[in-house]
């Protein structure tokens, strides 16, 4: 006999507010020690929670103006869930994912997108509209840019080559998504007045394909689709391999060796390049936010904010002298190393990126823009110095680490060895900055192939011309030994 799974259903209030600094509550469903939540359409203030309320239904202090329609509909909510739940148990499929998808399924759920226009502008609806704004409450502010721009390129799509308002989950095969990839190569990237006669690239296309494949993905786990009707299973896609743009130990040296006023735009610029390189590729993000509490006992601590990994970095000579023209008397533990940021800023209580993570959305999305539009200042410098250091290549921070990785793969350092200081979980991405590195290699295995053993007599001959009497007395007397 089977053994019986102990489901418990409670209400819960979300831990972080969304921007409008209203807290959404969730149905809360445990089995077997396994926790899924199931949003409702409720938000309140935390001081109007009351989490002691389901002894009488009571969940939203009579201090919430509508706390008696919001308490109706958070007991509508928790019954339907229970309700589902009763029936599914008696074919014993009553998984959580189960119910989730039969509640929804009831209210026509099985929307993935629907775009409604009126004089306030668009509105989008659905499963993946729904999945989208989740991820901002929850101040992922670059992943819902990624998710907010395929919204917009489907709803267009859906617009003028599907002549349709909403796409159901059922609406979504093979042939639907070669229309779309067919849509997209139609469209112009319009990142920048610069790039608006270009068309959209491939592996941005690649971008917006995966997030489509990881929502169907995630409608199948809540029973929307059936895995054999995830169209994703015949549709295929691929991008394209680009080499990554990076500066040679000549390049480097010519814009260290630029004479820049010190204090200006550019010499900041230039620093936060050069540490970032000289400390295996610091992505600006998380250089221009570090705090001189980072630095300890010549050695660079900070976790990174892409990945939450932590980076423990010696100081090279280089990367200290560096830090010694910005250190001083007064600089406090928790004031940002670099002048870009503003110690005064709401946003600069997170000192630790712990802190960062749990700052309200809103103050997340501030946060981003800030460090965005100071990276853009500072790659509009480096521009400027590559220029005058005679460097024909696009400059910017993020090559920093492409720069590194050739360099020190250059240096004879190994591949696992650049992958771990560069603090990549997979090889193949240390690979990709690594690019084709391995040319003047291949260059020494073609010569030799047809290299006469004549050429190396001759060489041998004129490196032996070059030697001093005693230089060649000390080589024959190796031989001999």
């Amino acid at each position: 006999m089977a053994k019986t799974k102990i489901t418990t259903f409670a209400l819960i209030l979300n831990s972080r507010p969304n921007r409008f600094g209203k807290y959404a509550i969730y149905i809360r469903i445990i089995q077997d020690r396994k926790v899924t939540k199931v949003k409702t359409p409720v938000e309140v203030s935390k001081k109007d929670w009351n989490p002691e309320g389901g002894k009488n239904e009571n969940w939203v202090r009579q201090s919430d103006p509508d706390y008696s329609n919001k308490n109706d509909t958070l007991k509508n909510e928790l019954a339907k869930i229970k309700d589902t739940y009763q029936k599914l148990k008696k074919d014993s499929i009553a998984t959580p994912e189960r119910i989730i998808a039969a509640v929804n399924a009831g209210e026509s759920s099985e929307t993935f997108l629907k775009v409604e226009k009126s004089k306030a502008g668009i509105t989008m609806t659905g499963f993946a509209a729904e999945r989208t704004q989740d991820i901002l409450d929850a101040g992922g502010i670059r992943n819902w840019k990624k998710y907010n721009g395929f919204l917009n390129k489907l709803a267009d799509f859906m617009a003028k080559k599907m002549r349709k308002k909403e796409l159901l989950f059922a609406d979504i095969t093979p042939a639907l998504l070669t229309r779309f990839d067919a849509y997209l190569h139609t469209l112009h990237n319009a990142r920048s007045k610069k790039e608006a006669g270009k068309m959209l690239h491939q592996n941005t296309i690649v971008v917006i394909f995966n997030i489509f494949r990881t929502l169907m993905r995630k409608g199948m786990k809540l029973g929307f689709i059936t895995p054999d009707k995830n169209p994703f299973i015949t549709f295929k896609y691929s991008g394209i391999k680009t080499e990554k743009e990076k500066l040679e130990i000549a390049e480097m040296e010519a814009l260290e060796a630029l004479e820049l006023e010190e204090g200006s735009l550019d010499w900041h610029s230039r620093n936060c390049f050069l540490f970032s390189f000289y400390c295996a590729g610091i992505r600006a993000g998380d250089l221009l936010q570090l705090r001189w509490l980072n630095v300890e006992g010549g050695r660079l601590n900070y976790q990174m904010g892409k990945n939450h990994k932590t980076r423990d970095l010696k100081l090279v000579p280089q990367a200290a002298a560096i830090l010694d023209l910005y250190r001083s008397e007064n600089s406090k533990p928790t004031d940002y190393i670099f002048p870009f940021m503003d110690n005064r800023k709401t946003y600069a209580s997170a000192v630790s990126q712990a802190d960062r993570d749990t700052l309200p959305s809103d103050m997340k999305q501030k946060l981003f823009e800030e460090v965005s539009a100071k990276n853009a200042l500072i790659n509009k410098s480096l521009k400027r110095l590559a220029t005058k250091a005679g460097i024909s290549k696009k400059v910017s921070m993020h090559i920093s680490r492409h720069s590194f990785a050739s360099i020190a793969v250059q240096k004879g350092l190994e591949s696992n060895k650049v992958k771990s200081l560069l603090a990549h979980s997979r090889l193949q991405t240390t690979e990709g900055y690594m690019g084709n590195f391995s040319s003047s290699e291949n260059d020494k295995a073609l010569e030799s192939v047809f290299e006469h053993p004549a050429d190396k007599k001759a060489q041998l001959l004129a490196l032996i011309q070059g030697m001093s009497e005693e230089d060649v007395a000390s080589v024959l007397a190796t031989l001999d030994k």
